[in-house]
C-alpha cells in the first residue's frame, strides 16, 4: 500500500459494520492507526452490541495494523469527548476524524413521531457535532500552544439532505445539517490547521437495502460491485492525507466509481426595488425570478435536462 496515512490517528465512528467497517480497513491498508467506535445498535438505533466494532479491530490486526474498539455513544456529549480521549491515550494525538454513525426511522411527516424525529436528529447531527466540538478543541489548544497541526475531518451527509427524498424529512434535515456545518466548521477551523469535508456516498448497506434502486443483479465473482460500499473509502483516505491540504469546506457524491462535487445553495437571479414592496406588487415579480433560476436538483443531485 501507499501509506498515504502512515502513522495518522483516526477515529471513525459507526465503523462496525457497512460504510464505516470499510473505512476502517481501508485506513488501515494505508498505515493510519485507527480508533473503531461503533455502540452495535440496530439500523433504527435500537440495542447495543459489542461485537462489530471488535471484529473489525480483529481484522485490522490480523493484517498488521494497529486499532482498538470504542464503544461510546458518539450523541452523548461526554461519551463523545471520552472516545476522542481514548484515541490520544492510546495513540499519542488524534489526526482525523471521521463522522459516519447514524441510524433510519424513515416515515412521511404526517406520520412521523416526535420519538422518531428526535432520535434521528440526535445520532445523526448531534452524533456529528459532539465528536467534532471534542476535536476541534484539541487542536485549536494544540495550534495556540504553537504545534504544526495538519488535522481532516470528514462528516457524511445524504443525497437525502443536500438533493431531498420524500419520506426521509428527519434524516435529510439532518443530513443537510451536517453540510451547512462542515461548510461552517471548515470556515472556522482553516486557521488551526484543520480541514473539514463532508461525503453524500451511496452504496448497499443495512440502512440502504430496502430500497428499489439496489434491487439489481449481483456482479458475477471478481467483478467490479457498484454496490459495495467499500468503494467510499478510498475518497475519505485521501481526504484525509497530505495530498488534500487544499481542500476544505466541500462535499462530494461518491457512488461506485463515481465522484462529484455537491455545488451548495448560492443566490440567484435578483430584483432589487430600492424600497420596502408591498405584497400585491410581488405577483408580477417572484414567478419570473423562479423562472430564471436553475430548478432544484433532482434526488440524483442532477439539474432536470442534465445528463451524468
Amino acid at each position: 500500500m501507499s501509506g498515504l496515512v502512515e502513522d495518522r490517528v483516526v477515529v471513525i465512528t459507526g465503523a462496525g459494520r457497512g460504510i464505516g467497517r470499510g473505512h476502517a480497513l481501508e485506513f488501515a491498508r494505508h498505515g493510519a492507526k485507527v480508533v473503531v467506535n461503533d455502540l452495535g445498535a440496530q439500523v433504527d438505533g435500537s440495542g447495543s452490541a459489542d461485537g462489530p466494532a471488535g471484529a473489525v479491530v480483529e481484522q485490522i490486526r490480523a493484517a498488521g495494523g494497529e486499532a482498538i474498539a470504542n464503544g461510546e455513544d458518539v450523541a452523548d456529549f461526554d461519551g463523545a469527548g471520552r472516545l476522542v480521549q481514548a484515541a490520544i491515550d492510546h495513540f499519542g494525538d488524534l489526526h482525523v476524524l471521521v463522522n459516519n454513525a447514524g441510524i433510519l426511522r424513515d416515515r412521511m411527516l404526517f406520520n412521523m413521531s416526535i420519538d422518531e424525529w428526535d432520535s434521528v436528529i440526535r445520532v445523526h447531527l448531534r452524533g456529528t457535532f459532539a465528536p467534532l466540538r471534542h476535536a476541534a478543541a484539541y487542536w485549536r489548544e494544540r495550534s495556540k500552544a504553537g504545534d504544526a497541526v495538519e488535522a481532516s475531518v470528514i462528516n457524511t451527509t445524504s443525497s437525502s439532505g443536500i438533493y431531498g427524498n420524500p419520506g426521509q424529512g428527519n434524516y435529510g434535515a439532518a443530513k443537510a445539517g451536517i453540510a451547512s456545518l462542515t461548510v461552517i466548521a471548515a470556515r472556522e477551523l482553516e486557521r488551526y490547521g484543520v480541514t473539514v469535508n463532508a461525503i453524500a456516498p451511496a452504496a448497499l448497506t443495512r440502512m440502504t437495502e430496502n430500497l428499489v434502486r439496489w434491487n439489481k443483479p449481483q456482479p458475477a465473482a471478481g467483478e467490479f460491485d457498484p454496490t459495495d460500499p467499500d468503494n467510499v473509502a478510498p475518497l475519505v483516505v485521501w481526504l484525509a492525507s497530505a495530498q488534500a491540504r487544499g481542500i476544505t469546506g466541500r462535499v462530494f457524491n461518491v457512488r461506485a466509481g463515481m465522484i462529484s462535487v455537491a455545488e451548495g445553495w448560492h443566490a440567484g437571479p435578483p430584483v432589487d426595488k430600492g424600497a420596502r414592496w408591498e405584497p400585491d406588487e410581488l405577483g408580477a415579480i417572484i414567478p419570473d425570478l423562479v423562472a430564471k433560476a436553475q430548478p432544484n436538483a433532482m434526488q440524483n443531485g442532477l439539474i432536470p435536462g442534465e445528463e451524468v
